[in-house]
């Protein structure tokens, strides 16, 4: 058996983070290449792209592409309405689908299992199967709107949000995650009084941290991305997002440093939330321990 000496455990670490290091670095490849031709002529961006010169900012480094891509499209308009869609998506997915696993776990009632067996056998449905009777359904769906009944969902917010709020998948890593929590905290709560609303609002969620911030990155990035659904649903430009935005680029002549440049301001909000629930990640995890 080998002897852990300070020196080994030090030379162990060198080692690990040298190799995690390495990976991080190659990961941030493409986001480093991404960045860099979004400075550069489409030309000069083609030709480096050859060589390791795709990946450092020399030649004509200028903010053109980014003048031209905003003078193309609607960039701002696009981002904001991304952003609203995904999170109002997100903040409403978390909310509905934690309270609905909270039923699967902590209430008793007949079918629950059978219920929760649907649910999850919808996860190897794909949305290209449903697609089209989801557009005919929503072009014809009632809304009380402002100015009374409305007929259709087609071009608004609403037809980008709703359908999506029901998750699965969601569901399926709440309800894992909940049957982990200690059930004498719950027992104990109910002994003191406590009733459902008050054991899910004061007990179950604030221990939830961690799978809320895990599931609030994955419909981020799935509601984020979504392209194939706005397209279909939105044809005014008002409530386009950005992935349907990304067409304006291909149409004519195609520049590829502007599209670079429009790659990289829509990424900013994705790393940026990916930055903040990843804090929210590890506070949630060093303040939510349970002590025996």
């Amino acid at each position: 058996m080998a002897i852990v000496t300070p020196e080994n455990r030090g030379l162990r670490l060198v080692v690990r983070y040298t190799v995690l290091t390495i990976i991080a670095v190659i990961f941030c490849f493409p986001l480093v290449f991404m960045i860099m031709s979004s400075f550069k002529p489409s030309q000069q961006l083609l030709t480096d792209t050859g060589s390791l010169r795709a990946f450092l900012p020399v030649g004509d480094l200028s903010f053109d592409n980014y003048i031209e891509a905003f003078a193309r499209a609607p960039i701002g308009l696009f981002v904001f309405n991304s952003m609203f869609v995904t999170g109002t998506t997100v903040i409403l997915t978390l909310l509905i689908c934690s309270m609905t696993a909270f039923s699967f776990v902590y209430l008793k009632w007949r079918g629950r299992g059978l219920v929760l067996s649907i649910i999850l056998a919808t996860l190897i449905v794909p949305f290209e199967t449903i697609v089209i009777p989801l557009l005919l359904l929503a072009s014809k769906l009632p809304w009380l709107g402002l100015h009374g009944i409305e007929w259709g969902w087609l071009n608004s917010y609403r037809v980008q949000i709703i359908p999506f709020v029901a998750d699965g998948l969601t569901i399926f890593l709440f309800v894992q995650y909940f049957k982990d929590l200690p059930g004498e905290l719950i027992e104990a709560a109910r002994v003191e009084g406590a009733s459902w609303p008050q054991i899910y609002r004061r007990i179950v969620m604030p221990l939830s941290g961690p799978v809320m911030a895990t599931a609030a990155i994955l419909k981020f990035l799935a509601m984020y991305n979504s392209y194939l659904w706005p397209l279909m649903v939105v044809q005014k430009e008002q409530y386009r997002p950005v992935m349907v935005g990304l067409q304006y680029f291909f149409q004519l002549n195609i520049a590829w440093g502007e599209i670079m440049a429009y790659l990289s301001l829509i990424t900013v909000p994705v790393l940026a939330f990916y930055l903040l629930l990843q804090r929210a990640f590890i506070a949630s995890i060093a303040s939510t321990g349970v002590k025996g």
